[in-house]
């Protein structure tokens, strides 16, 4: 399995690289291998649940394929965060935490670590945008973390954020560009390995790649014919763009009611999305929203926006879909019930 796009090389050159315990190196993305996920597993075991598999024969007729969605949404702290979160957390050496943590996070991130910081009893410092969802501000609040608000923009995100970690010294564990994040987010698909036999395709979504990194890092060690296609809202695709063009491609605040799906692609992210991904689709607002809507109504559980681009894609791609055994990761639900995108 190995995607289109093409490795940049300086960018390959500057690979963050985190301490984890349990990992006699300095470990970057390239570095991570499958033990790593096996030990991520044990780590978290205790604190996260393994998620069902929901299907549905009405999609299944609609579309001529086999889907099976893990539903992340029913995962602690409603969302498949909560694995990095709590691999980072429950990682730190007892030095490294006495600070806490800290991170940016327009939500699910926020409350994961907030959440694992709890499990810890150590402080959790979040920088959410002003526009952040209420329902996930109320949830960080509620598991202990401590919120700065920024402008909702790639760069108000990470000014602020200086300021909050040069002030509490606080260990930063980014949302997605993160080994110890991407190896949590990796037992996710493997999870979903064990649960559905012959499955020949994943689809996730996409923003900033951490959960695509970790079902890459998963799938090309365990089952590497399965290809794994990412998705992307249409107003918010730097993704589908980078992917195209070889390079990161950065937008600095895109308008998507993907909330969760605006950041973008950084280092170790990259290097699963342009050597492994097979392709990074696109879905515009209303196919997302209609997505939302259509699995609200035939699956009849709770989904945010940003989860319900895989779906829009593979509706939209009928073509490329049709005849697979498809697993589509539902990434969280964690919503705003008074705001709901298709309400007037």
């Amino acid at each position: 399995m190995r995607g289109r796009g093409v490795m940049n090389a300086p960018i390959e050159e500057n690979l963050k690289a985190v301490k984890c315990v349990g990992m006699e190196t300095v470990v970057v993305a390239p570095d991570l291998t499958i033990d790593h996920v096996h030990q991520a597993r044990e780590r978290i075991r205790p604190y996260i649940h393994n998620t069902p598999i929901l299907t549905s024969t009405y999609l299944n007729e609609q579309i001529g394929a086999e889907l099976f969605f893990k539903c992340e949404n029913f995962q602690k702290a409603g969302a498949f965060k909560v694995r990095g979160a709590c691999n980072s957390v429950f990682g730190l050496t007892d030095e490294d935490a006495a600070s806490g943590v800290a991170t940016h996070s327009s939500g699910n991130h926020a409350l994961s670590l907030s959440y694992a910081a709890g499990r810890r009893g150590i402080p959790c410092h979040v920088v959410m945008p002003k526009t952040a969802p209420q329902a996930k501000k109320d949830a960080v609040l509620g598991y202990g973390g401590l919120i700065t608000e920024c402008e909702p923009s790639t760069s108000s995100r990470e000014a602020v954020f200086a300021e909050v970690q040069e002030k509490t010294g606080a260990e930063f564990v980014h949302p997605y560009n993160d080994p110890r994040v991407i190896a949590g987010q990796a037992t996710c698909s493997a999870e979903m390995l064990e649960s559905v036999e012959g499955l020949d395709t994943i689809v996730a979504p996409i923003g900033g790649g951490g959960m695509i990194s970790g079902t890459c890092l998963t799938v090309s060690n365990l089952a590497p014919q399965i290809e794994v296609f990412a998705a992307e809202p249409l107003q918010a695709d730097d993704a589908a763009r980078s992917f195209r063009s070889g390079r990161i491609i950065a937008d600095d605040s895109p308008i998507t009611v993907a909330d969760g799906l605006k950041v973008p692609l950084k280092e170790n992210t990259w290097h699963f999305v342009s050597h492994y991904v097979a392709d990074v689709l696109t879905a515009t607002e209303e196919e997302i929203i209609g997505a939302m809507k259509l699995t609200w109504q035939r699956l009849k559980i709770v989904m945010e926006p940003s989860c319900a681009v895989p779906l829009a894609v593979i509706l939209k791609n009928q073509d490329v879909f049709r005849g697979r055994r498809i697993g589509v990761v539902v990434t969280g639900g964690n919503v705003d019930l008074d705001r709901l995108p298709w309400m007037k």
